[in-house]
């Protein structure tokens, strides 16, 4: 199969009416799927709904945990819709994603509403950046996949890697994940300290469930007072440092040599549900092999 081939489609698109659908589990207990075809890209709609659903979680009395899932098995949530992030729909919740993005993350970390992310599939650039935003992270052994592959293309994490990943994972191991873009499966992940957890793929469902429901069983003041608490202790990325790690990246994709990656990863079929993307960071880590191709434009 040639990598600008277009796939079959992984799942049923038809199940699913919007990019992030809601499921009211139990009292206190929700479930937002990720469902935004052909590959679960985290563009404007998929935003707008994030804002939607944090602003119920800072008001609605009664919600104590969401978990958030992919419909599609391949992809938890890929990468930034780069073309498209400054697009407003005509949709609730809507704005600029690189106006708001640090707005949204900055109010989940501090929402009195555990976040739980359920991860099969590939999770990278901002959909990475949104996994370790949530308060909790668990990963199928068998198909969960993470990466911060931007430096492959010649820029740099903005949505939040820079933030978060040396907090949760080290200095070392941070410029390691950034600094080679490549893939990690879950069982490295949960070493590193990236997820809580890698779990078989047939028990990941049932374990995440029970937690949550487990914690939706609890009062939610002393659910609130814990999350709280333990912020203050380790304190999440301030809006003001995300908004400098977004601003990084809107700097330098003009930049000539990320123009002249990002054409070579559009002529493979980078951004299309094609072989090239779910390969991505292989696909990166040849760009310069080509001596035809190693002098920027």
């Amino acid at each position: 199969m040639s990598n600008a081939t277009s796939l079959t489609p992984r799942y049923d698109h038809s199940s699913y009416t919007v990019p992030v659908h809601i499921t009211e589990e139990r009292p206190g207990f929700v479930r937002a799927t990720f469902a935004n075809p052909p590959m679960n890209m985290l563009g404007p709609t998929v935003h707008a709904a994030l804002r939607v659903l944090v602003e119920r979680m800072e008001t609605d009395k009664d919600l104590k945990v969401v978990v958030f899932d992919s419909a599609d098995p391949d992809y938890f949530l890929s990468q930034l819709d780069v073309q498209n992030m400054a697009d407003v729909p005509d949709v609730p919740g809507a704005a600029a994603i690189p106006d708001t993005w640090h707005d949204l993350i900055t109010r989940m970390a501090h929402a009195p509403v555990f976040t739980i992310a359920s991860i099969r599939g590939r999770t990278r650039g901002i959909g990475d950046e949104f996994a370790i935003a949530c308060d909790m992270r668990f990963g199928s052994v068998e198909k969960g996949i993470f990466a911060q592959p931007e430096i492959g293309s010649g820029v740099v994490p903005g949505g939040g890697g820079f933030d978060w990943l040396p907090q949760l994972i080290g200095r070392s191991r941070a410029l390691e994940v950034l600094a080679s873009g490549n893939d990690y499966d879950a069982t490295t992940a949960a070493q590193y300290g990236w997820i809580n957890r890698a779990l078989p793929d047939a028990e990941l469902d049932a374990f995440v469930d029970g937690l949550a429901g487990r914690l939706a069983g609890f009062d939610k003041d002393a659910l609130a007072s814990v999350k709280r608490l333990v912020n203050k202790r380790v304190a999440p990325p301030s809006a003001g440092d995300l908004l400098q790690s977004f601003r990084e990246i809107l700097d330098a994709i003009p930049r000539p040599e990320a123009q002249r990656r990002f054409g070579l990863l559009i002529s493979q079929g980078w951004a299309q549900d094609t072989q090239t993307d779910l390969d991505l960071p292989a696909v990166m880590g040849t760009l310069g092999n080509d001596p035809s191709t190693t002098q920027a434009s």
